[in-house]
């Protein structure tokens, strides 16, 4: 018997149509993977999946053995699920590093009312994240956020539960963690899982059956052995991008640019309450270095980069000078951004605008979430070619938050670009990306860091996302 079958389904709203009517039929016990590239349908699928969109023709039979209402029954995590961890639209990427703002923030554990404290503790306990019990949600590192999303589900025990890119913010044990306490799960406590992916290398051994998609066409299911070992299928699902021979649009440098240390920092301390987030930390960046900074999740990486970005005030309580000039000497934190270009979760968080994605890429000259400001025709052009170079040109007037995760991901990367800054912060920034493009966008990054007068900083839990450029590496 079907435990879920999808029949001739056509959304009746053109805008979540696929090329022809959706069929797919999940039996008892199969554990399924949803793969396909940027912008191919995924997320709409799993909407689909879960009765979100209204049918103009077919249907969606579920079938289940508790008697759990729907939303129950099918618990799914994305990462636009963030959101309802707090109120996002009220929220600015830097208030966790303003102590009176997070104040304000709600508690994790107000989370978790109705459950039964010992359910709590152990699944909190499997994650590895008892320790955010009593911490405010605003204080929760991306990979943090993530496991309590996880947790939360998993403590409904729900028969079905879907995971939309499950490896964003987490590290590698956690990773690992993660995906043997799922198989378990499947295997012994009558779980099914649906995982969606955007890069094959991510399927884990045990599921059954993959379901591709393209451009919202539905591709024939296999079996996940008959993909795997399919490479031609697969670099025809996810091709190899080349760059362009043409240079990248890169602008004026800024004046003052005489400076012989990007970064130096003396003995760093930064507290949170009364726990103790960095100590005694020096790390010195020169001129035109391209670093990897490394750790595990809740290693501190978020908090070190609030320092360099002017983000974090006790930046001002610290000894710390950026492009030679000591923190706290007269600059304001926009003479610091307008040198530095970066993407980060938080960001990729807070940015809940509802602007073309043009407006978003221009953003980055005045790294604001949101464009309050009139470029210039300069500013325009250059906003559009950086699009271009990320192939992202055809989103331009699209709205930033009617795209998936993948394109979001390059939007803003485009902004962190647009500038041609100093110093590059890219922290996580094949996050969602597809097989294909997480290549390509690696070589834009090497091509751009080629001048010596370019600094960067790369955070990542994958060694061989690494570019090729980074000669120096320091782990929290």
């Amino acid at each position: 018997m079907y435990r879920i079958q999808i029949q001739g389904a056509v959304p009746r709203f053109s805008e979540f149509r696929f090329t022809e009517p959706v069929n797919w039929q999940i039996k008892k016990g199969e554990n399924w993977a949803v793969v396909g590239p940027n912008g191919a349908g995924k997320t709409l699928l799993m909407d689909l999946l879960q009765g979100r969109i209204a049918l103009k023709e077919g249907n969606v039979e579920i079938h289940l053995e508790k008697q759990l209402p729907l939303w129950q029954a099918i618990k799914a995590i994305s990462f636009r699920d963030i959101y309802s961890l707090a109120d996002c639209r009220n929220m600015y990427y830097q208030q966790r590093w303003n102590m009176t703002d997070a104040e304000t923030s709600p508690w994790v554990d107000s989370f978790l009312e109705g459950f039964p404290e010992e359910k709590v503790h152990t699944w909190m306990r499997r994650l590895g994240i008892e320790g955010i019990l009593g911490k405010r949600v605003v204080a929760l590192s991306s990979g943090e956020w993530r496991k309590f999303l996880i947790a939360k589900a998993l403590m409904s025990e729900p028969e079905l539960l879907i995971l939309d890119n499950p490896f964003i913010g987490l590290d590698r044990l956690s990773r690992k963690s993660l995906l043997e306490m799922l198989e378990d799960m499947s295997r012994l406590e009558n779980l099914q899982v649906v995982l969606v992916f955007s890069d094959p290398r991510e399927i884990p051994v045990w599921i059954d059956y993959i379901f591709p998609l393209r451009e919202k066409s539905c591709l024939p299911v296999r079996r996940r052995e008959e993909f795997m070992a399919d490479a031609v299928f697969q670099n025809t699902l996810f091709p190899e991008l080349s760059l362009p021979d043409e240079p990248l649009p890169v602008g004026k440098t800024p004046e003052e640019v005489d400076y012989e240390q990007t970064i130096e920092m003396n003995r760093v301390c930064v507290r949170l309450g009364r726990r103790s987030i960095l100590a005694d930390v020096d790390w010195q960046v020169k001129r035109g270095e391209k670093w990897a900074l490394l750790g595990p999740n809740g290693s501190g990486k978020s908090t070190l980069l609030s320092l360099v970005c002017g983000d974090n005030p006790q930046a001002y309580a610290n000894r710390i000078s950026l492009f030679g000039r000591r923190r706290g000497s007269g600059e304001s934190i926009w003479d610091i951004k307008k040198r530095i270009g970066y993407l980060s979760s938080d960001v990729h968080t807070c940015y809940l605008q509802d602007i073309p994605c043009r407006d978003v890429v221009a953003s980055g000259f005045f790294d604001s979430i949101g464009l309050w400001k009139k470029c210039t025709e300069e500013q325009r052009m250059q906003a559009e070619q950086w699009m271009a170079v990320f192939r992202i040109s055809a989103l331009s007037a699209r709205s930033f938050l009617k795209i998936s995760y993948g394109e979001q991901r390059l939007v803003l990367l485009a902004r962190a670009f647009v500038k041609s800054p100093e110093l590059l912060i890219l922290d996580e920034p094949l996050h969602g990306l597809d097989a294909g493009k997480k290549n390509w966008v690696k070589r834009v990054i090497e091509r751009f860091c080629a001048s010596a007068d370019k600094s960067l900083i790369y955070v990542t839990h994958e060694i061989d996302e690494i570019p090729a450029c980074v000669t120096c590496f320091k782990e929290l």
